[in-house]
């Protein structure tokens, strides 16, 4: 049986039956739905499973948002929930400006190369303070005389010590003086004051020595930069 056109409701016969959109048409019935201009499959529109032509094709909108007292309510919450949120990040960032570094082998190559390199300016220094006949440095905060940092000690197993009361061998070995005072940090080393002579001096490594104070008679590793030779 032959369907019926959706425009006029007719019988459509299979020599002028256009179908599309899910319908059936004479092909002068498809056309615009507005101007009513005759369309082909070619150039027809489809909405709402009418035909249209493209001038008249229904164009899709936005739907407005009126200002309503919830809409500007929900609005002025959002931002101060945003603020309390920024507020919190920022307290939880405060103070870390500086990134993470990884500590890598390559980084505590570098590391300690600096270190190398600032104890070796600060020898330098000291050297031509002394050798200029300058006062020895002073620490700005505490107001008081300054000390280097003893070197790291190496392995070193000391002579058997003397007794306080015996004499020096003959030829008494190298003699320094000491130009800071200096307290024992271990049970190998031993203590001094500025101005004290060590006797029979033995150079262990570059940054330590091994000697017994004049004074005390106490013998023991010293640290090198703490005392001159005379």
């Amino acid at each position: 049986m032959n369907p019926q056109c959706s425009r006029c409701n007719k019988i459509v016969y299979p020599t002028e039956k256009v179908n599309c959109l899910d319908k059936y048409w004479h092909k002068g019935c498809f056309s615009c739905e507005v101007c009513k201009m005759t369309l082909n499959m070619k150039n027809y529109k489809g909405f709402d499973k009418k035909p249209y032509c493209s001038q008249h094709y229904p164009k899709t909108s936005f739907t407005s948002v009126a200002d309503t007292p919830e809409n500007l309510r929900l609005m002025q919450q959002s931002k101060v929930q945003s603020q309390v949120l920024y507020k919190e990040e920022f307290e939880k960032n405060k103070g870390k400006g500086f990134s993470a570094v990884a500590d890598t082998p390559e980084m505590q190559r570098i590391k300690k190369t600096q270190d190398q390199i600032s104890n070796i300016k600060y020898h330098e220094e000291f050297e031509k303070s002394r050798m200029g006949g300058e006062a020895h440095p002073f620490d700005n905060n505490a107001g008081k005389a300054y000390q280097p940092s003893s070197p790291q000690k190496g392995n070193y197993e000391p002579q058997p010590p003397r007794s306080a009361a015996a004499p020096p061998a003959s030829g008494g070995g190298k003699r320094y003086r000491a130009v800071y005072d200096y307290v024992a940090a271990d049970e190998d080393e031993v203590s001094f004051a500025d101005g004290d002579v060590i006797l029979d001096v033995q150079q262990i490594d570059e940054g330590w020595m091994f000697g017994r104070v004049e004074r005390t008679g106490q013998q023991g590793m010293l640290p090198a930069n703490y005392v001159e030779a005379i």
